[in-house]
């Protein structure tokens, strides 16, 4: 595991927006951000499982998190536009943008993937990333400290068989984060990074790997020092690097 020892005030006052909060590793990165101080919005297609994790933070005392309902797969320009200009209204600025939701899409070889297939995890993985990246970008740049983390994978590093629209949209997400982290480089107080979370226990690995005993992966809770530590002061001037959760 990264060794990290956040302070339990590391995020106080931050505004940070998860996406894929409602489960897995974006649900344990919201409840440690709002454990550290953050006011986190939760945005994700199932409301149910993001009023779950509102429930949570809000029983543990911490800050009020809000929930944003938003089906990436098919939100429309003028639904970014909306979530930009509530934000802005609510809160003024952002401090920070977890990328986590992603769909695996089929494990299969290329030639049987079809086209409706490979559009439908880039829509999810790439498209939604770069709209919500780009209508957001604005209100980050008004933060006095602010972090973009986008969730990469150890296929969009090395590409491998059978991985399919999965690695590919993850090659792109390395190259969303590398063009951002330097465009934002030296004249904004923005940074961009990428976190490879590895094998986690979450359903996203259980549908990969049906075969695997998921006893042997961590736990998504036991990664977040990675998580917290770039979202955070100390990774300030930390800009377009790759980073290994585990």
């Amino acid at each position: 595991m990264y060794d990290y020892t956040p302070r339990p005030d590391l995020l106080a006052g931050r505004v940070i927006l998860v996406t894929g909060a409602g489960r897995g590793i974006g649900a344990a990165a919201a409840k440690a951000y709002a454990a550290h101080g953050a006011t986190v919005l939760l945005l994700g297609k199932n409301e149910d499982n993001l009023n779950r994790v509102y429930d949570e933070i809000e029983a543990a005392g911490h800050p009020q998190a809000a929930v944003i309902p938003l089906n990436l797969e098919q939100a429309q320009q003028n639904q970014y536009n909306e979530l930009a200009a509530m934000i802005e209204n609510e809160f003024g600025r952002l401090d920070g943008l977890l990328h986590n939701a992603s769909i695996l899409g089929p494990r299969t070889p290329l030639e049987q993937l079809t086209g409706e297939q490979f559009m439908q995890v880039m829509q999810v993985n790439v498209n939604a990333m770069f709209m919500l990246t780009s209508t957001l970008l604005p209100l980050l740049k008004l933060s006095e400290d602010a972090s973009i983390v986008f969730t990469s994978s150890s296929v969009g590093r090395k590409g491998r068989a059978y991985w399919g629209a999965y690695a590919v949209s993850k090659f792109a997400t390395e190259g969303l984060m590398q063009v951002v982290a330097d465009e934002v480089d030296g004249i904004t107080q923005v940074r961009a990074n990428s976190i490879n979370p590895g094998a986690t226990r979450t359903a996203m690995r259980a549908l990969a790997y049906p075969g695997e005993n998921p006893a042997s992966n961590p736990l998504p809770e036991e990664i977040m020092p990675l998580y917290l530590y770039l979202m955070g002061p100390d990774a300030r001037g930390v800009n377009g690097q790759a980073f290994d959760a585990q």
